[in-house]
């Protein structure tokens, strides 16, 4: 695998701003390395059984066996120059399902943790399957090509309760279709963990993730994965632009909530 230096640039980018398109600069198979230190890795294809497990997941997120929260984004066209209005060329559909363990938000009347409610809806359980199984193959995949970040994420995970694991090296997941975050930083992770990113696309461009500090921007294609650690870097994903009707992309996301460590 290729190995790529990430070195530090000055940006301007901020947190909350909107993360505008970049053509993707990493296209290829490649471990990450800061410092001197292989910190992530990044796969344009994943294992076979990889590939069926997420196309699996992904099916099931976009059936109805799901619940989900939906949104619709209206897609522009352009200027019309008699109104002056945007044309909307079209209207993409959002999801976006979260399954493992939900941090306590004192703030939103709920300061204890809890499990995502989605695991007690009989008809998503082939759904949360599938994904705790691509979250267990993608810790292998860790265990591969970084043994060591897989021994250092095991050990900080000793501090964090099974019932509150999901699969080992992380709490959580979240599945977001056609979504494109703003700039941010995942604070509220396990410090030193990484997390993961399981792309399925279809029909469409963008969606990459953007690493300002670096300025990497990842072409996460149809079944690529991505192992970075989140908490470390500014980062957003650029926007997603289906190129035929029904085009999209969606993903497949674990990650290590701090939350966790020491609870009982």
């Amino acid at each position: 695998m290729k190995r790529i230096d990430l070195i530090p640039i000055t940006h301007s980018k901020k947190i909350g701003d909107t993360c505008e398109y970049y053509e993707p600069n990493v296209t290829e198979d490649c471990i990450f390395y800061a410092d001197g230190e292989p910190i992530g890795f990044y796969l344009t294809k994943m294992p076979d059984k990889m590939c069926k497990l997420a196309d699996l997941a992904n099916a099931e997120l976009k059936s109805d066996r799901v619940p989900k929260q939906n949104m619709i984004r209206q897609t522009s066209d352009g200027v019309d120059e008699k109104t002056g209005k945007f044309k909307y060329k079209n209207k993409v559909l959002q999801m976006s399902a979260i399954i493992g363990s939900i941090a306590p938000k004192a703030f939103q009347g709920r300061p204890y943790p809890s499990r995502n409610s989605l695991h007690s809806v009989q008809t998503a359980q082939t759904f949360i399957k599938a994904m705790l199984l691509l979250a267990k193959e993608s810790e292998q995949l860790i265990k591969e090509i970084l043994p060591k970040q897989y021994e250092k994420q095991v050990e900080l995970f000793k501090q964090v309760p099974d019932k509150w694991k999901f699969g080992n090296l992380f709490t959580s997941s979240i599945s977001n279709y056609n979504i494109s975050a703003p700039f941010h930083r995942d604070t509220q992770n396990i410090v030193g963990a990484v997390n993961v990113i399981i792309c399925k696309q279809k029909n469409a461009k963008g969606g990459d993730l953007h690493i300002p500090d670096y300025n990497a921007t990842i072409g996460q294609v149809d079944n690529s994965i991505l192992v970075y650690p989140a908490w470390r870097n500014l980062h957003g994903v650029t926007p997603i632009i289906p190129t035929y009707d029904g085009g999209y992309r969606n993903s497949l996301v674990f990650y290590p909530l701090k939350a966790f460590v020491g609870l009982k």
